[in-house]
């Protein structure tokens, strides 16, 4: 193998520094999303009406159960057909934000079911409504354990960004295939890209480990 240094950072390294703020903005926004709807399939799943319970649990088994590039396939191709039209990055978003959102739902489960029991009827002896009984007893308590596994698929949402190569966002694996098939020179440009994440995920996973340490300190206290 013929590595060229000076292709690698002429080339190479500042195309593919151009592009990852899209797979930040990517990463970042669909965990947001995932948090929000997580929480909302979570609330759906809990609930105490069958009706209301069971198609939630179907939904969020549907979503578990499916590859996540077929729903990023139905998205952008499909939607198109019924009149709705988004962006490639958009589409992107939305995928892997419904996606993981299946995913943190029942890590929120699991989180509130954590909760012993007599917590809950102690919040009900204290007559205690059920907005302060979630905020001040139930979600401080269920957070301890949920946030490493929330941060897992922080992590996990930033590893999936490539599959958006095949909606054609420019991301980072999207341009390190462009400079591959422009230049004919593959290693250098995929063999960047890996660093890239490489060193993006380390950096994540310290983001993560800062936030579990300063949530349970503060609980502590």
């Amino acid at each position: 193998m013929n590595w060229d240094w000076q292709f690698t950072f002429e080339v190479v390294v500042p195309r593919l520094l151009a592009v990852v703020p899209v797979t930040i903005q990517a990463t970042v926004l669909s965990f947001l999303l995932a948090l929000v709807l997580g929480l909302a399939l979570m609330l759906l799943r809990i609930s105490p009406l069958r009706v209301i319970s069971i198609p939630a649990g179907e939904i969020i088994e549907f979503i578990r159960g499916t590859p996540l590039l077929v729903q990023l396939f139905f998205l952008f191709f499909l939607l198109p057909e019924i009149g709705i039209v988004l962006p490639p990055l958009t589409t992107g978003i939305v995928g892997l934000g419904i996606y993981n959102a299946a995913l943190c739902a029942e890590v929120y489960r699991a989180g509130i079911l954590n909760v012993p029991a007599g917590q809950w009827e102690a919040a009900k002896a204290l007559n205690l409504s059920a907005c302060r009984t979630y905020r001040d007893i139930i979600i401080p308590q269920s957070l301890p354990p949920i946030v490493p596994a929330l941060g897992n698929y922080f992590i996990g949402i930033f590893k999936e960004t490539p599959l958006l190569s095949f909606l054609a966002v420019a991301e980072l694996m999207h341009a390190s295939k462009l400079i591959g098939s422009e230049y004919y020179r593959f290693t250098e440009a995929v063999t960047v890209a890996g660093v890239f994440f490489l060193v993006m995920s380390l950096a994540a996973a310290a983001l993560v480990r800062f936030a579990e340490g300063r949530i349970r300190g503060r609980i502590l206290h």
